[in-house]
């Protein structure tokens, strides 16, 4: 990952605690693998994911419902391999 504000980097992971286990579960894998190597542009689109409520985000992740945008599915594709 390229340099990024470690206060920004605290920001997202603490919007990242969402009120669904499920999704909490994913996300934590997330945060203890992938995330380190994203680029700056997919830290982007991952922000943009967690303007998804709840309920849509986890529909994404688990499959049930995709998304438009190819840099968010990107992001979507790592999160369903966890």
């Amino acid at each position: 990952m390229t340099a990024y504000d470690p206060i920004e980097l605290k920001r997202i992971r603490w919007r990242s605690r969402r009120g669904l286990l499920e999704l909490d579960l994913v996300l934590e894998k997330f945060f203890a693998g992938p995330f380190d190597q994203l680029a700056p542009a997919e830290i982007e689109a991952y922000r943009r994911l967690l303007d998804l409520p709840d309920t849509d985000f986890l529909d994404v992740v688990s499959g049930k419902a995709d998304l438009d945008d190819p840099e968010e599915m990107g992001i979507v594709a790592i999160l369903r391999s966890l």
